[in-house]
């Protein structure tokens, strides 16, 4: 008689970097996770500066691993308070720090049958999508479950215009502001 294994529970997979942006895809998994009775596990992928073959080749790089996988599990602790209050997020599941590329990363641990990825899909400009690969294209190009694509709060886009304005010194007209914050639905 064969042994018979009690199915899996389903999981909704969360990409989290830290950015503003993964804080409102972490918001939205948890909604998922609730919506479909699933576990959530928020997933940051790490790789260490210039990746692992400089890390490989430089005996000072090495020496620091440690170091960088410390402070990857502190972004993703900072990521579960900013959106949960604390380390719990009231979910069953767990929360993962990986080493590699985000998007093989995130592909390989979403991978399960009745597993959900829930990645951003940032606004980049033109010169950001030459010069970084994007990690919802790879996800959604080579994830064996489904993918959701989160877009960004429509806040981010005020406050990176915001920021611009400030690198630059540009003169900020409160009152162009104030619209733009108005016109931005209360739960974003």
């Amino acid at each position: 008689m064969s042994e018979s294994r009690p199915p899996s529970a389903p999981r909704v997979v969360a990409g989290v970097s830290g950015s503003l942006g993964s804080l409102t895809t972490l918001g939205r998994a948890a909604e998922e996770a609730r919506r479909r009775e699933a576990e959530l596990w928020p997933v940051l992928a790490w790789e260490p500066p210039g990746g692992d073959l400089t890390a490989r080749r430089s005996p000072s790089a090495s020496a620091m691993v440690p170091e960088w996988e410390r402070l990857a599990r502190e972004r993703l602790l900072g990521a579960l308070h900013e959106v949960f209050g604390g380390t719990d997020t009231g979910l069953p599941g767990q929360a993962l720090v990986a080493r590699g590329a985000p998007g093989p990363v995130l592909v390989h641990i979403a991978s399960r049958e009745g597993d959900l990825l829930v990645i951003g899909a940032g606004g980049r400009g033109r010169l950001h999508r030459t010069l970084a690969p994007s990690v919802g294209r790879y996800c959604l190009a080579h994830a064996g479950c489904p993918v959701l694509a989160v877009p960004p709060s429509p806040l981010q886009a005020a406050l990176a215009a915001v920021h611009r304005r400030n690198i630059w010194r540009l003169r900020l007209d409160t009152g162009d502001m104030r619209k733009e914050f108005e016109t931005v639905p209360p739960d974003a």
